[in-house]
């Protein structure tokens, strides 16, 4: 199975859908030299924000922590700890601030003959 993730309206192959490990971030560099963070919950539900913290503008969002808040799933900075929604990016200690989404998915590969 691969993981895509929907960029510039086309879906770009990310990753082996097994190297996402349930309640652990990996970071992925786009072609824009952007990078997401990629996570996979213990439901085993795939997610895709931008790994850019915007407090500090440091690439570590997907070395955060996974937890949820009123049945909501959110990553926390491990830098300043402010939690992002994984589902709608919006920051759930400043109203004001948010991270950019991205759409994910799973698919299965063609066999090869």
């Amino acid at each position: 199975m691969m993981l895509e993730l929907c960029y510039d309206d086309e879906w770009l192959p990310i990753c082996d859908d097994s190297v996402l490990t349930p309640g652990r971030g990996m970071a992925a560099l786009l072609p824009d030299g952007r990078q997401v963070a990629l996570f996979r919950d213990r439901a085993g539900r795939s997610y895709a924000i931008d790994n850019r913290d915007p407090f500090t503008g440091a690439q570590v969002l997907s070395r955060g922590l996974i937890g949820s808040a009123g049945g909501r799933p959110f990553v926390a900075s491990p830098l300043l700890k402010q939690r992002f929604d994984l589902e709608t990016g919006r920051c759930l200690d400043d109203e004001d601030v948010a991270v950019a989404v991205h759409e994910v998915r799973t698919r299965e590969l063609a066999a090869v003959s």
